[in-house]
């Protein structure tokens, strides 16, 4: 094991620690919900052990991400045919002018792809079968409602569009019900945006694409288990009994006594819309995906330019000479979150050297969303500043919308399916930012707690090797050209090369005689 034992049992009680911490802000303390802490827990460790410890689910992860990779791969086919192999260099046609990764068409046109294929596999069905399967495994481990346990399913895969599945029930869930499914949009990251962590993270963590997934389905009995601590079931949800199914549409019979055939229909999300074929599918999803790929360069446009802006405001009093200039010099927005997440950062296990390091990363988050951050970890990772196992929480830890950002995306797309409950999804909307925080870090502590140093885990960096291999070429001609030319210069030089320096050349003569005035 490359890192003391002891963090691994930091990690382990900083689950119940992070427990603790949302059952003091409760809106009901008296109320603690047993069946859900212990069934949740206990899911999480066992989807971690598959993940971690367990050979095959772990050689499984490691061929999924191969095969991802070849999804990412058509990705950039796609946007090298658009954009030209100069800014979107793919292997076998490498770029004439290295341009270095620019955002806007390495990361998002894997955003559009994404969500095109997503829509295709939901129109085949696909993602229904695995939804399902999930669906029914945290209604029977954690006893939820039907809708919750649906919806928080369906979060595995997309955002706000889980709560599409669920939209007939919204209007009369209580309040606990409607907390876990924001906390569950918040706890987890949509399938298309994972395209642009993968990007940043690829050279120091291979791997990362099926962690990513995994931490996707370990966030959702998180997310489960903080908001029914912080928001305690009080009443009966209407889908107790069972996971909502959805309602094929039926021919209406007119007047007449003649059966009226309808136009054919498909649920989406539980939505009956006209019966597209998978191509239509494809392409809706496609453009759904640009109207992603435009939000999110807008939502970081703005973000990190108001950022900026706070922190030149901080750097202009820090330049004012005395005791306010030496406070501000200190105080940045990063500095301040990185206070505010260091005692939370503590809880997940990571080497105490570099917990400010990795508490900045992960404060960071709220305001900047998850891609700054993930880049900054990337390079903090290439830099030798992070060790693997800070890499590894810390990507744990990340993924996810937990922002600001996505509160009026989750809040107002709830609000718009059940108008009616306005006032309770506003008020619950921070909560479930809370919840979503909270379970980001709990399932970095199952990283953290299972993480034994094994280089599998992370997978192998191939991203050094090539750029150690190019180099040994050059250096061997370069070394014989400096050492040839100093050797012969001063044993040789003072008088033998009157008849000879004009056979080699007048190079030589030359610097023999700035050799001499230095000393």
């Amino acid at each position: 094991m490359s890192h003391p034992i002891y963090l691994n049992l930091i990690s382990f009680l900083g689950i119940f620690g992070l427990c603790i911490v949302a059952w003091i802000f409760s809106e009901h303390r008296k109320i603690i919900p047993w069946r859900v802490i212990i069934g949740g827990i206990l899911l999480q460790l066992v989807l971690g052990f598959l993940v971690f410890q367990f050979p095959l689910t772990r050689e499984g992860l490691k061929v999924f991400s191969g095969l991802l990779d070849s999804v990412f791969l058509a990705a950039d086919v796609g946007a090298n045919f658009v954009f030209g192999k100069n800014i979107v260099p793919i292997p076998g046609r490498p770029a004439d002018v290295n341009l270095g990764y620019i955002f806007a068409f390495r990361a998002l046109p894997a955003v559009i792809f994404f969500s095109g294929l997503m829509a295709l596999l939901y129109n085949l069905g696909v993602i229904q079968v695995i939804t399902a399967v999930f669906a029914k495994a945290f209604y029977k481990t954690m006893r939820l409602s039907g809708a919750e346990s649906l919806s928080g399913a369906a979060n595995i895969f997309v955002g706000i569009e889980a709560a599409i599945a669920v939209k007939p029930y919204i209007a009369r869930m209580t309040r606990s019900e409607i907390c876990a499914i924001l906390a569950c949009c918040f706890g987890t990251a949509a399938s298309s945006t994972l395209a642009i962590y993968v990007n940043f993270l690829r050279p120091v963590f291979p791997n990362i694409l099926g962690h990513l997934v995994s931490a996707s389905i370990m966030a959702i009995p998180a997310c489960f288990v903080l908001s029914k601590i912080l928001v305690p079931e009080t009443g009966i949800p209407v889908t107790a009994g069972g996971i909502p199914v959805e309602e094929k549409t039926k021919n209406s019979t007119t007047e007449t006594g003649v059966e009226e055939e309808k136009a054919p229909t498909e649920t989406v999300g539980g939505e009956p819309i006209e019966r597209v074929s998978p191509m239509d599918a494809a392409i809706l999803g496609a453009l759904d995906g640009v109207k992603m790929a435009v939000s999110i360069a807008a939502i970081l446009i703005l973000i990190l330019g108001l950022v900026s802006l706070v922190n030149q405001i901080f750097g202009g009093l820090a330049a004012i000479p005395g005791l306010i200039g030496q406070i501000f010099s200190v105080v940045t927005l990063p500095n301040i979150l990185g206070v505010l997440f260091y005692p939370l950062t503590l809880l997940t296990g990571i080497a105490f050297d570099e917990t400010w390091t990795a508490s900045v990363i992960i404060g960071r988050r709220l305001l900047e969303t998850a891609i700054p951050p993930y880049q900054a970890l990337a390079q903090a990772a290439a830099e030798g500043k992070v060790s693997d196992r800070t890499v590894l929480i810390v990507s744990y830890a990340l993924s996810g919308f937990a922002h600001i950002a996505s509160v009026g995306i989750f809040v107002g797309g709830t609000i718009a399916l059940a108008p009616s409950r306005r006032k309770d999804i506003s008020e619950l909307g921070w909560k479930a930012l809370f919840v979503g925080t909270l379970a980001t870090l709990m399932i970095s502590c199952i990283a953290g707690f299972y993480d034994t140093g094994n280089p599998s885990i992370l997978g192998e960096k191939e991203a050094p090797t090539p750029a150690v291999t190019p180099a040994p070429t050059p250096t061997p001609t370069t070394p014989p050209a400096v050492t040839t030319t100093p050797q012969a210069a001063p044993p040789v030089t003072p008088k033998p090369p009157t008849p000879q320096a004009t056979t080699p050349t007048p190079a030589k003569p030359q610097p023999t005689p700035t050799v001499k005035p230095s000393p």
